[in-house]
């Protein structure tokens, strides 16, 4: 998760609401890290999950990410938890809950429904408060 912050910060030089992800293999070991990218590449889908999980499978050559784990500072949304289904990642583990949009289980539980044809273990909350307060500082400035 630590990583997965610095990642975070890394977004605010260039306006992006500072999330970070990691993607770790099996071993531990770091495929990717990725920031949100919205505002720096004008692409709405360039959350840090997606990012991350696209790096990931370019380092492995391949889509299936299982044995692998992604890191996220905030709850993923709807988009970030379906490419995490789909990349048949073993386990999400997050800092921040998102009450608004977030769907591993605050507004959803995209990754838990049973009609899909994998389930990711989920992991919540680690290192809440430094994930929650990176993104409080960064709206309390915008507001």
């Amino acid at each position: 998760m630590l990583a997965a912050l610095a990642a975070a910060r890394g977004a605010l030089a260039t306006g992006d609401v500072p999330i970070g992800a990691v993607v770790v293999d099996a071993s531990g070991r770091v495929l990717s890290t990725g920031r949100n990218v919205r505002e720096a590449d004008a692409d709405p889908t360039g959350h840090a999950e997606v990012v991350a999980v696209r790096a990931a499978a370019r380092d492995r050559g391949e889509w299936r990410l299982d044995g692998c784990t992604l890191v996220v500072t905030l709850e993923p949304c709807t988009m970030c938890a379906g490419a995490a289904v789909l990349a048949r990642v073993d386990r999400i583990v997050f800092g921040a809950w998102d009450p608004k949009a977030g769907a591993v289980g605050s507004l959803w539980d995209v990754v838990r429904d049973r009609r899909l044809n994998h389930r990711p273990e989920v992991v919540a909350g680690v290192l809440e408060d430094e994930s929650a307060e990176l993104l409080e500082s960064f709206f309390a400035q915008r507001r």
